[in-house]
């Protein structure tokens, strides 16, 4: 058995950590691309739904004396409290960076209100919201951050 020199245990173990290290390389790549699909899953994205349970902590703040309210639950969410005359449709039609929440009252009576409750998620391309109410244009009463 031959002695081996010193240049071909240096190749040897050169060769081994150089495959070693583009394992490695790979396994980084791939564990920083599954990160960043992650991330881009939890991204907050434009919607709309009318809500039956309210946290305790939100309606807390909810003030049947108002018309028309926001409340902010920290994040990209809003609750929006509408107290109508009826029944009402709703609707969400977004429009560069502004939200238009239009609500239409479909049979008014003025002697019960009614609560309506409903979550908007907005995305970063949102930074404007507003409401119309049969048609006009209405400001919120009383927008709160919670």
């Amino acid at each position: 058995m031959r002695p081996t020199s010193l240049w071909e245990n240096y190749n040897s173990i050169n060769g081994n950590l150089m495959e070693e290290v583009k394992a490695l390389k790979k396994m980084f790549v791939s564990l920083l691309f599954a990160m960043l699909l992650l991330s881009a899953c939890n991204s907050p994205k434009l919607s709309f739904s009318e809500i039956e349970n309210v946290p305790r902590k939100i309606e807390e703040h909810i003030n049947s004396n108002l018309k028309l309210q926001s409340i902010n639950d920290g994040t990209k969410g809003y609750y929006i409290i509408f107290h109508s005359n009826g029944e009402i449709e709703a609707d969400l039609d977004p429009q560069d960076n502004i939200v238009n929440i239009i609500f239409n009252e479909l049979n008014p009576q003025y002697k019960d209100r009614k609560r309506n409750i409903y979550y908007l998620t907005i995305d970063s391309t949102h930074d404007t919201i507003n409401v119309l109410v049969n048609g006009e244009e209405i400001p919120f009463d009383e927008a709160t951050i919670i």
